[in-house]
């Protein structure tokens, strides 16, 4: 009998948690303006990107000596750093503009409501999350459609792997930043903190993760601190899978293991590629476990959190 009334009670909270999903979901694609600004971001970075970080990428390929390489492959280099960049950035980005929703139901009144009733706060929580989740990569993955066109038009050497992966990357960066936002929003309650917060997000995220310029470049002390932040994995996992073909390529050209392995060193190094914390080189399975630990460390801290503020109201 009780493991009966147990089953039950499970099923109904998973009927809730996909009823509040699903109701999340329609909500925020209903909301013409709040869909649109979140979807058109990523466009207009890829704009801004091409058109003023390029010329300043390309010439720190080519180095002081104007190292000469065919000019597909020095656009297959400065395209895999754009769109690494703006990957990094947008997966992170987007989910604070899609996880507003939580917002407007606490000004709407519509979280009370729920918050009165019987729905545990875990599930509630959950709930938002997934929403701003499955809204996220909406977005993601049609911008990231976007940066492998992209890639092809100004010069593709990315394998079929190389894709794959930086599309689980993406969806790594999402949870990630579904994550993140979710203990930030949580704690406000009106639009203009919202607003507040998605801006300094939107302005000071892509220095903090590497995307807008490589930590190489920032001193040893900003360096040390910088590493001990999550998204600088991201952006790392990214850019060698986005890079990885066209530095291979690059690779083919140059004569002599010793020569070769220099030059993609300090290539790697100055674009992120590899990273250092504290001197020592970070694995690429290292920098998945940092950003796949975070992102569950910080949903838990949202369940924890949500769940603390319900019995505070």
């Amino acid at each position: 009998m009780r493991l009966r009334a147990k089953n039950l009670r499970e099923e109904t909270e998973m009927k809730t948690f996909f009823a509040l999903t699903k109701r999340n979901v329609k909500v925020f694609f209903k909301d013409k303006g709040l869909f649109f600004s979140s979807l058109i971001t990523p466009i207009i970075l890829l704009v801004l990107y091409s058109t003023f970080l390029a010329n300043v990428y390309k010439k720190s390929f080519l180095g002081p000596d104007g190292f000469e390489m065919p000019e597909k492959l020095l656009n297959g280099l400065v395209t895999g750093e754009l769109v690494s960049s703006l990957l990094a950035v947008t997966c992170v980005t987007v989910a604070f503009c899609s996880n507003l929703l939580m917002i407007q139901d606490i000004t709407s009144g519509a979280r009370n409501d729920l918050l009165v009733s019987p729905i545990k706060s875990p599930v509630l929580s959950v709930s938002y999350f997934t929403a701003t989740f499955l809204s996220t990569i909406i977005v993601s993955l049609p911008a990231a459609a976007a940066c492998f066109v992209y890639t092809a038009i100004k010069g593709w050497y990315l394998s079929f792997a190389d894709v794959t992966l930086i599309i689980s990357d993406v969806v790594l960066l999402t949870l990630f930043g579904t994550a993140l936002s979710s203990c930030v929003n949580v704690f406000l309650t009106t639009n203009g903190q919202a607003s507040a917060v998605g801006t300094i997000v939107s302005a000071g995220y892509g220095f903090l993760c590497g995307a807008y310029m490589p930590i190489a470049s920032f001193s040893p002390a900003l360096r040390n601190i910088i590493m001990f932040l999550p998204g600088t994995y991201g952006t790392a996992l990214v850019r060698n899978h986005a890079l990885s073909g066209a530095l291979n390529e690059l690779g083919s050209l140059i004569e002599g293991d010793a020569a070769r392995a220099e030059v993609l060193k300090n290539i790697k190094d100055s674009v992120d590629c590899n990273v250092y914390f504290f001197g020592d080189k970070v694995e690429i399975w290292v920098m998945y476990l940092v950003l796949a630990g975070a992102t569950l460390l910080l949903l838990g801290l949202y369940v924890l959190l949500g769940k603390l503020l319900k019995k505070h109201k």
